[in-house]
């Protein structure tokens, strides 16, 4: 199926049917509606609990419309709002898991979609854009985000030849705060992350939901960025959470 995004592009989407209400999936930065694997995995979990779930590959990503070097935050967000505007058509209910940099278009869009929903699960979140890319933290991060000479020779950053990176989202890199916009809401959530993540802060996504409220946290031992080894911790933990929080009553 295709989504239309507000400003007038077409996402690559799969809706996977169920009588519950709709999980929304949100993927990170140079993937696509299948996150490695994970959303193909977490979508049979779901459906056999009842849930109907909504995958999408974001603009630029996947077979969706739209350049890599183009996407923006700004973008995601209208891409994220299709989504769960389709979702809350639906009439029962709307939760969303978002993995990685899918978490920034998530979390800054909780001021305006938050009523919405019943309940956000966080994977291994992007919270803190300049520890993340500008200043890069960690060693993942600084192999692909050290070197910007790219970016200024040719107005983006080529991450191992197989994403560009804009001029812009580094301007939004600069200004935007994904762990300010989670804090100030109040919609439950779920934050999963490994405490031997070398790409995002795994101490960022813990210090923000350990101080907010209607919060669980978990951390995913010694996992990596992406879970791997791990994924079937994550998996459960996701699946259970979202079962006792956002399903039917």
């Amino acid at each position: 199926m295709k989504l239309w995004t507000a400003d007038g592009l077409t996402l690559d989407a799969r809706r996977h049917p169920g009588d519950g209400p709709v999980v929304v999936l949100a993927h990170g930065i140079t993937g696509d509606l299948t996150e490695n694997g994970l959303f193909d995995v977490l979508t049979e979990r779901l459906t056999g609990h009842g849930f109907e779930v909504l995958r999408f590959s974001f603009r630029g990503h996947g077979a969706s419309a739209g350049r890599p070097r183009d996407m923006t935050i700004a973008g995601e967000r209208l891409d994220l709002r299709a989504a769960v505007d389709w979702a809350a058509a639906r009439g029962r209910g709307v939760a969303v898991v978002a993995s990685s940099f899918g978490a920034v278009s998530t979390t800054l869009s909780l001021p305006e979609l938050g009523d919405r929903l019943s309940g956000v699960v966080l994977w291994q979140p992007v919270l803190d854009l300049r520890a993340t890319f500008l200043e890069p933290s960690l060693p993942r991060g600084r192999a692909l985000y050290g070197d910007r000479s790219s970016l200024r020779d040719n107005g983006f950053l080529d991450i191992e030849g197989r994403f560009e990176l804009g001029a812009e989202l580094f301007e939004e890199f600069a200004r935007l705060d994904p762990r300010a916009a989670f804090l100030a809401s109040m919609v439950p959530a779920l934050v999963l992350h490994g405490d031997a993540d070398e790409h995002v802060p795994y101490e960022v996504a813990r210090d923000a939901a350990l101080a907010r409220n209607h919060t669980s946290w978990r951390t995913i031992s010694g996992a990596g960025h992406g879970f791997r080894e791990a994924a079937g911790e994550v998996l459960d933990r996701t699946v259970d959470w979202l079962v006792a929080y956002c399903g039917e009553r």
